[in-house]
């Protein structure tokens, strides 16, 4: 028989986003939640380099803009398609309030501060080893110190999540469905930022990256600006480190140098270094979310829309369904997978599942024709508008002609056709 020392109504393991949303709705509801993290403390393990945005984290935390530690209010958000040494930028302006740039390690020990205020028991530096199971169900789950009992457990454990990998709700993670992001923190003064990036105090820019050192392959880079400094970083599928024998960290030193983005750190000093798996398999890799006693958040659910850098409020909104979840389950007395499977149901008539859907096809088109995509058309996008940009004496139309021309013979025309179906099929699984 099991004992039921160490008994509360819900274990939840990770303190990451999805976790503290999950563990701080329940005590809310007046659950009684421990919430255990492996690091030494909430967010220390985190590679996060960029924002939160508005309306999830508000469905949470409701005042978090007056007590959070905020970095900078977005205000623009840049698209960099760099080639070699040329690039493209589009700019989006737009002072609404939408996103935050934050620091993690210092926003998500806000959160537990939070969570722990409203009743949440938080365990730090303790390493869940493994689930403990009452025949088919989930009962809790042994550190290497002690062993803790729930009526139900919520896995919000990373995306390698060996827990859930225990239960068989997911198969092992194929090196094609995973990215290793790597970043930089670069101190530099509020000034130096301010006149680099056209912002005012407090105001900060987003710049999504495409093409330069990452030209060919599956990746793109990102840049967010801080209070003082400028998170500089990017994600490559394991696959094309693989393949090309790439090491990130050299894929993200060439990004550096790169004419475009060398300016906008230049001067600045490392500040910190990290890298961290992220799932990009999309909706198609979606696990099993919930058995007996037991359901998967954030991460280790693989709810990331890589398209958009979306994952910290994909994490905390699938927290705050399963906490609800969770509560109902209470109310009824009943922890099995079919009462359980409502906080499937809720994920599905969410944004969350509905924009994964929306984009299922992204990965496997882009896996397919990633050297189109990913390169050939990135460069002609430049080469356009160096041509559009020069003054050489020669007439316009016969510049239109030639580079139109060139479309068609840089490239074969099986493949032309070739891309412009993978487009269709795209654009298709979007729009319908």
């Amino acid at each position: 028989m099991l004992t039921k020392s160490n008994k509360t109504d819900v274990i939840v393991v990770g303190a990451g986003p999805a976790g503290i949303a999950c563990a701080i709705t329940l005590a809310r509801a007046g659950r009684e939640v421990v919430l255990i993290e492996r690091g030494l403390f909430a967010g220390s393990k985190n590679v996060f380099g960029g924002a939160i945005y508005t309306k999830p984290t508000k469905e949470i935390f409701p005042n978090f803009e007056q007590e959070a530690p905020l970095e900078r209010r977005n205000i623009a958000h840049n698209f960099m398609i760099l080639g070699e040494e040329d690039s493209t930028s589009i700019a989006y302006r737009k002072d609404g309030n939408e996103s935050y740039s934050v620091i993690r390690g210092k926003f998500d020990r806000w959160m537990a501060q939070k969570a722990k205020e409203a009743g949440v028991i938080l365990v730090e530096q303790t390493v869940v080893r493994e689930l403990i199971k009452n025949g088919t169900k989930v009962v809790g789950v042994k550190t290497e110190l002690e062993d803790y009992y729930a009526d139900i457990v919520v896995l919000a454990d990373g995306v390698n999540s060996l827990l859930a990998k225990q239960l068989k709700l997911r198969k092992e993670i194929e090196t094609k469905d995973v990215a290793l992001s790597v970043k930089e923190v670069i101190k530099l003064d509020k000034e130096t930022i301010n006149q680099r990036f056209n912002v005012k105090d407090g105001e900060g820019v987003i710049g999504e990256i495409f093409g330069g050192s990452m030209l060919g392959i599956l990746g793109l880079g990102f840049m967010y600006t801080n209070a003082d400094s400028v998170t500089i970083g990017l994600g490559v599928t394991l696959d094309d480190l693989v393949e090309n024998n790439y090491r990130p960290f050299e894929v993200l030193e060439k990004l550096k140098q790169h004419p475009t983005i060398a300016p906008l750190i230049e001067g600045g000093t490392l500040k910190e270094y990290s890298a961290h798996l992220i799932p990009e398999g999309g909706y198609n890799k979606v696990p099993k979310l919930c058995d007996n006693g037991v359901m998967v958040v954030g991460d280790a659910a693989m709810l990331v829309n890589n398209l958009h850098w979306e994952g910290t409020n994909l994490a905390m909104i699938s927290g705050k369904l399963a906490a609800e979840t969770a509560v109902e389950a209470f109310e009824k007395g009943d922890f099995s997978r079919k009462t359980l499977k409502n906080y499937e149901r809720k994920l599905q008539n969410s944004f969350i599942m509905k924009d994964l859907k929306t984009y299922r096809k992204l990965m496997p088109i882009a896996h397919e024709r990633k050297k189109a995509f990913m390169c050939y058309y990135l460069k002609k996008i430049n080469s356009f508008f160096e041509m559009f940009t020069t003054v050489d004496g020669t007439p316009k139309r016969e510049n239109y002609h030639k580079f139109i021309k060139s479309i068609f013979t840089d490239r074969k025309f099986s493949e032309l056709l070739k891309d412009i179906w993978a487009l269709i099929r795209l654009v298709w699984s979007i729009l319908i």
